[in-house]
């Protein structure tokens, strides 16, 4: 059996990506962030003005780290930062009655440790309106921080920031060595060989195939869908889906839309 090879350098494997950013000094900002902490991986989806890597504010909120900014790629769309991605973490202030679990940073950190198959992404939304809901259900945790209750508003470079440092904490300190890979922190559980883990694609893929099917069949109404597709994903970004789950499911929807249409025939 060819394993996948794994790169098991949390600060080669962490992408920051920001999404819709309104500043440029924000920008910049985030760029100091992670190089302090030893990160390097910055995507920008289409922030809201022009040359974003070379605005002389964005350069100055820098102050160091320009080099990070200059190797930042600016795309026109959440599904090219997230290109080979498989484990994706929103980081929002405001909980979502249908978000996938909720992590503190610490948490996250931990996990990212213990499971160095990951290949992960921390996605940041635009500083006034965050990160649209569709956006946050595709992801596989929500990344909270436990600030003040009573003023928890947090620059984006200082989320950033906090991110970067217990990401950078659970490298050094070693945390998550004695979880078995692929399991969330605190998960004694042990269910044996672990394989591929999904892409954010392929999971996408599968949740788009099943909709269809369900549609199919008439389990469900594609004019009133209601919240079953939101409660499905937030199932099954409980499970930390692999490669082959996710075929499987496929198979499943497939063969669901083929009885239907033989039924229809007879």
């Amino acid at each position: 059996m060819n394993l996948p090879e794994i790169n098991t350098n949390l600060f080669t494997r962490l992408r920051f990506i920001l999404v819709e950013t309104s500043r440029a000094g924000n920008i910049g900002a985030v760029a100091r962030a992670m190089k302090t902490m030893g990160y390097s991986d910055l995507v920008l989806v289409t922030p809201r003005f022009e040359n974003a890597v070379q605005d002389p504010e964005a350069v100055a909120f820098a102050s160091g780290a320009q080099d990070i900014l200059a190797n930042a790629r600016v795309v026109g769309s959440i599904a090219e930062a997230l290109d080979g991605i498989n484990f994706a973490a929103a980081v929002s202030a405001r909980l979502r009655e249908f978000s996938p679990p909720v992590l503190t940073p610490r948490q996250l950190s931990t996990q990212l440790v213990a499971q160095p198959a990951l290949r992960a992404a921390l996605i940041f939304g635009n500083e006034r309106f965050g990160l649209p809901n569709e956006l946050v259900e595709k992801c596989n945790v929500l990344i909270n921080i436990p600030a003040n209750p009573e003023y928890s508003s947090l620059n984006l470079s200082q989320a950033a920031q906090v991110l970067a440092y217990e990401c950078r904490m659970a490298v050094l300190d070693g945390a998550g060595v004695t979880h078995t890979p692929r399991q969330p922190a605190g998960d004694a559980s042990d269910i044996g060989f672990h394989g591929e883990a999904a892409s954010l694609a392929q999971i996408e893929g599968m949740y788009q195939h099943l909709e269809r099917a369900l549609v199919e069949i008439g389990f469900l109404d594609a004019g009133n869908p209601r919240k079953l597709m939101p409660r499905l994903k937030r199932l099954f970004s409980r499970a930390q889906l692999e490669k082959e789950e996710v075929n499987i499911l496929r198979g499943i929807a497939r063969h669901m839309t083929g009885k239907h249409k033989a039924g229809k025939g007879g």
